[in-house]
């Protein structure tokens, strides 16, 4: 199939590779010239892997928008959240049939509160896409583009649209399970992302496994119990979107969650990171997003509620850990 991958960052790449590995026809639409350029050119995108990491030579970049959508019958959608709308509202004027849609950004999206594909549905008419899927588990660019083992979802709301993906992606490297509890799955990719940046900042504070391993555990009850309430089927947060893509964000460096986390933990403030910081993190804005829709709801979150006042209220993160530790005691599996 012809596959048109709308950012040419290292996830985007990574997954343009898999595609192209798939011997599909794979172009990697981005905005960045010398990006586009060194995947041209050089077989590589030296920006996100370095200089030691070659791509698959059938992998084409294009700054002409135009003319790859019109050529494409799958658009990848592999931006940050915040970045959505407007890339949607770029595509809309050049669709004339319909395409198959694929999202594999894991957020929500502030002011309206809405999941990603609830953003495509939003801005895309049923007459120009086929039903949305996103691709989205435990994964991080840097081992996929180096075809090591990966495990993701095809997540859709239309079974028949996700196996079409499931199959479009799946290979030796690269395996892919179909889903069909959208809600789960899209909420617990983005609030995992909140609380990867708990668990960096733990880490930078100092504090051992005993802590990381309690805050997932904690963690994954907040997103069971914010899924939950808003439909979600509760085995989802057990799956790879869930328990899986919690544990993979939470421990890794390559996990721009957790560093940020991590850097915050060793100042023991948020101030100076969100004064210098200048890549996306979308545990930032996820941890807004969720915070304030919990409030409206009357949720009680309080591993988000923290990483809120640390974020925002410019609370101490080692103070705040104290008062996680001091609230009153309860049963494990009181809600």
């Amino acid at each position: 199939m012809n596959c048109l991958i709308i950012g040419s960052g290292s996830w985007g790449t990574a997954l343009g590779q898999v595609l192209a590995d798939n011997f599909h026809q794979v172009i990697v639409y981005g905005i960045n010239q010398n990006q586009v350029d060194d995947i041209n050119l050089n077989h590589q995108n030296k920006a996100f892997f370095g200089d030691d990491v070659f791509l698959n030579p059938k992998i084409r970049a294009t700054s002409d928008l135009k003319a790859a959508v019109k050529a494409a019958e799958v658009i990848v959608i592999s931006v940050p959240s915040s970045a959505m709308r407007s890339v949607l509202n770029d595509l809309l004027p050049l669709l004339t049939e319909r395409k198959y849609f694929v999202n594999t950004a894991k957020g929500l999206e502030r002011g309206t509160d809405l999941r990603m594909s609830d953003v495509i549905r939003d801005v895309v008419s049923e007459d120009l896409r086929y039903p949305i899927v996103s691709l989205i588990g435990p994964s991080h660019a840097e081992e996929v583009i180096l075809r090591q083992v990966t495990l993701l979802t095809a997540t859709s709301l239309y079974l028949p649209t996700a196996e079409v993906i499931q199959t479009l992606f799946a290979n030796e490297y690269f395996r892919v399970y179909t889903n069909t509890d959208e809600i789960g799955a899209e909420l617990g990719v983005a609030m995992k992302n909140a609380i990867a940046i708990a668990s960096g900042a733990l880490a930078g504070l100092g504090y051992g496994d005993n802590a990381r391993a309690a805050l997932i555990t904690r963690g994954l009850h907040e997103m069971s119990k914010f899924g939950v309430y808003f439909g979600a089927k509760p085995e989802t947060f057990l799956g790879l979107s869930g328990l899986g893509d919690l544990v993979v964000t939470c421990n890794s460096f390559h996990s721009r969650n957790f560093k940020a986390g991590y850097e915050i933990g060793r100042a023991n403030s948020a101030t100076a990171f969100l004064e210098n910081n200048k890549v996306t993190v979308e545990g930032i804005y996820a941890t807004q997003v969720i915070y304030e829709i919990a409030r409206k709801n009357n949720l009680e979150l309080p591993i988000v509620n923290a990483i809120y006042d640390v974020l925002f209220n410019q609370a101490e993160p080692r103070l705040v850990v104290s008062e996680l530790m001091l609230r009153p005691l309860k049963d494990e599996k009181q809600k």
